[in-house]
């Protein structure tokens, strides 16, 4: 008896420690499922640390939204800004009469102005990269062509065309002299390109509008104020235009590319030299993936280069066959007065002359010139 009791409290104890295991387990499950509720409702921006620091937006470090339509977004849309770009003139070469103009002028800006603006100075490297390109561009145009005068002057040497083969020396000559030219300034602007001293400053008039200056915008959707925004800042940057035309200063208004250019050389003092921003959208680091040129692209460019060389075989063929139609005209014009002025030395002989004799001697007088007008022509 005393060995079934004993063996019933083993088994409820196994009972008991089981039951609490169980419980145990459930517990943990609970806990474990809450806390991935709790994780995954906390927002996103609260979660965006690293090693306990949190991590900003770069939007807040700018401090501006975003570059629409020209015109720099801040504020989330309460003020719009657009950038004038002024071309100075150089006020220390100037007559005494023209300075004075040139204060007037700015004195009669300062004096009109009835809104606040801003003046901004920035200093870069000269960037000559655009219209190095460019030159190496023509460079190899001129080049090409000097190949295929090559070309036609080996077909007019073995045609035996002398004057054709005269006239493209000539032309070679001035096209290679040209070449040689654009090569050094190419190699020039290229030295000079890579001097960092090289700075160019920039100054810009800065203009604001404020959402809130049309009264109540909670009528209004987005576009249609950002639309308002830019019709005002449009207004005020072309008075400011005219104002400072009178003080020989040029100006004009920055687009979307160009601001975001002026942006991006504020914001990277140092890698805007490095890696110009130009080069950054050349190489499609703001796309997801990189591309080639577009095949339409492509096959378009092939055509324009097979036209090209098309048009410069056919203007060729032009000047040789308007060459040879000449020296045909000036043979048969050579024939003609060989033969009238042979004719008229029969004339005067008319009277001394057998009449037979004379007619047969016309006759070939006639027939003499045109056979050597043949003869050139075949020859030709």
């Amino acid at each position: 008896m005393e060995l079934i009791n004993m063996l019933t409290i083993i088994l409820l104890i196994f009972i008991f420690i089981a039951l609490a295991l169980f419980g145990i387990y459930l517990i943990m499950v609970f806990r474990g499922r809450k806390k991935r509720e709790e994780v995954e409702k906390k927002p996103e921006e609260e979660n965006n640390t690293f090693n306990g620091i949190p991590k900003e937006s770069i939007y807040s470090f700018m401090e501006f939204d975003e570059i629409k339509d020209g015109m720099i977004v801040r504020k989330n849309g309460q003020q719009y800004v657009m950038v004038i770009q002024c071309q100075g003139v150089n006020y220390d070469l100037l007559s005494e009469q023209e300075k004075i103009a040139v204060e007037e002028g700015f004195v009669q800006l300062l004096n009109t102005l009835r809104f606040p603006i801003q003046l901004y100075i920035q200093t870069r490297s000269l960037n000559l990269r655009d219209i190095v390109e460019e030159y190496r561009h023509k460079v190899d145009t001129f080049r090409k062509q000097i190949e295929l005068i090559d070309l036609k002057m080996k077909e007019a040497t073995d045609r035996g065309e002398q004057k054709i083969v005269e006239r493209l020396e000539y032309e070679r000559r001035r096209k290679n002299n040209v070449l040689e030219y654009g090569m050094d300034i190419t190699d020039y602007v290229a030295r000079l390109s890579s001097n960092k001293n090289v700075l160019q400053q920039k100054t810009y008039i800065v203009v604001s509008y404020y959402s809130s200056e049309f009264g109540s915008i909670g009528t209004y959707g987005k576009d249609e104020i950002s639309n308002i925004c830019f019709s005002e800042l449009y207004t005020r940057c072309q008075s400011i235009i005219r104002l400072l035309a009178s003080s020989e200063v040029g100006g004009r208004i920055l687009d979307s590319e160009e601001l975001a250019e002026l942006l991006y050389v504020a914001y990277n003092r140092d890698g805007s030299e490095t890696l110009q921003l130009s080069k950054a959208l050349d190489a499609q680091y703001d796309a997801l993936y990189s591309t080639s040129k577009d095949v339409l692209k492509k096959k378009m460019e092939i055509l324009d280069r097979e036209i090209e060389e098309q048009a410069v075989d056919i203007v060729t063929d032009t000047l040789i066959d308007a060459d040879k139609k000449r020296s045909e005209t000036e043979e048969e014009e050579k024939m003609r007065m060989l033969q009238e002025k042979s004719l008229e030395l029969l004339e005067e002989y008319k009277d001394s002359i057998d009449p037979e004799i004379f007619e047969e001697a016309k006759q070939e007088v006639k027939r003499r010139t045109r056979t050597k007008s043949k003869k050139a022509n075949t020859k030709e």
